[in-house]
């Protein structure tokens, strides 16, 4: 079973001069660089040789592995250097050998968590990245659901972390990855990536950001924002982890059945290498249009156009039928594989979004789309963000609920809480 074979469009095609600009010979930091999104960022990032690769990761074991696989892509690209090296010049092996060594990118595995302050500056402060990406978050819809307060802490206050730490030692450029469900969202998932965004904008528009009342700094910090941010919004990432791909792949293993949720639930879909190269590409072209040296930064949302969604249901059928099975319904009962729809989980949707508004604006590359969305001002923003780390601290999700609202009015959550702590706590009243 091909992955591509799933897209039912044909696959972007990325602009390498993109690809290179922010990475070639540059420090690149990667934050949930295990994940999905973030392990195929370093494999594209690695191949375009960065000066250095700062992986990092709070999962020892996805860091492990990671870097196992990255050195192996590192000693073929050394080996390619030398023999490329013998080629061009007929020096001795000795000084063929040190020259492809300084040419080599050095990978940093780094064990760490977003939220943790200290440790995001110490490593920032230490390699001065030129280029950080922001993979790190919990992603996990129905998962998020039960544990609301953990997605306040990684997706809102560790993004806080993370550009409020570039913003201090001056880096070029910060990409969020966010997702399609940060557009009006149902979910404590997608609320937490659109509040990551709202950040994201607010800051940017900034000249000079204070921080010092969301966590009682002194003195404050007084920094001259010069850093281009971006967003850029995935739809489903074919083959990622916790992505239904895997998950029916492994349900046909077994014989069937196949589940999904509803049979009418509609997705985009991409690639994890368009995934990886759209957030690279819109690294790139962030703040490349500003008019003139007196208009303000904005923190652009990049989307991919992906073509029309696809109905998971003919997903799923299809990958019956790439897999040499049959579907066994009414008009074929003898077949391999049923399906069987269970009903929508809390918090899902029947159908994703990519866009808040109808704005979307042509960039460079003809498939990739930006949109400048409306946003709540630093001064506005900050105050909820204070309650809302405040409500997290106290694990008070009726509250949190209360403030997504608040900070994101075309938030409808589910009338029911599926919090695991809030609802034991409830039983015990």
């Amino acid at each position: 079973l091909d992955i591509n074979d799933l897209l039912a469009r044909e696959p972007s095609v990325p602009d390498e001069s993109l690809l290179q600009s922010q990475v070639t010979g540059h420090v690149v930091l990667i934050t949930g660089a295990g994940g999905s999104i973030g392990s195929e960022l370093c494999r594209q990032i690695l191949v375009r040789k960065p000066k250095t690769l700062l992986l990092f990761d709070q999962s020892e074991l996805s860091l492990y592995t990671l870097n196992n696989e990255l050195q192996e892509v590192l000693s073929q690209l050394s080996q390619e250097n030398l023999e490329s090296l013998g080629k061009q010049n007929k020096v001795n092996a000795s000084r063929k050998k040190s020259a492809n060594i300084n040419l080599m990118p050095i990978i940093v595995p780094l064990l760490g968590s977003v939220i943790d302050k200290s440790r995001v500056n110490d490593v920032v402060s230490t390699w001065r990245p030129n280029v950080i990406y922001h993979a790190a978050a919990v992603k996990h819809v129905p998962i998020v659901e039960q544990n609301v307060v953990e997605c306040v802490k990684t997706n809102i206050f560790g993004t806080l972390v993370m550009a409020k730490v570039a913003l201090k030692y001056h880096v070029d450029r910060f990409i969020l990855v966010s997702t399609d469900k940060a557009v009006k969202p149902t979910n404590a998932m997608g609320a937490s990536k659109r509040c990551a965004e709202l950040v994201l904008q607010a800051l940017a528009a900034e000249d000079n950001p204070a921080f010092e009342q969301l966590w009682d700094e002194q003195p404050k910090i007084d920094v001259k924002s010069k850093m281009q941010l971006a967003m850029v919004r995935f739809g489903n990432v074919l083959g990622s982890s916790g992505s239904v791909v895997p998950y029916f792949r492994n349900q046909i293993s077994k014989g069937g059945p196949i589940t999904l949720t509803h049979k009418d639930v509609t997705r985009y879909f991409m690639t994890i290498q368009e995934a990886a190269q759209l957030t690279m590409q819109a690294g790139a072209m962030a703040g490349l249009e500003l008019k003139d040296s007196l208009s303000k930064n904005s923190a652009d949302v990049y989307i991919l156009d992906m073509g029309n969604p696809v109905k998971i249901f003919d997903l799923a059928y299809r990958m019956v039928e790439l897999s040499g099975l049959r579907v066994k319904d009414k008009n074929f009962p003898t077949g391999d594989i049923s399906i069987e729809v269970s009903g929508l989980r809390p918090g899902e949707k029947l159908y994703e979004e990519l866009l808040i508004g109808n704005n979307p604006k042509k960039t460079q590359h003809p498939r990739i789309m930006k949109a400048s969305e409306k946003y709540l001002p630093w001064d506005k923003l900050k105050p909820l963000l204070i309650s809302l780390k405040a409500a997290a601290d106290e694990n008070e999700v009726i509250k949190i609920r209360t403030l997504f609202k608040k900070i994101i009015p075309e938030y409808i959550p589910e009338k029911k809480v599926v919090d695991w702590i809030y609802n034991e706590k409830v039983k015990k009243l």
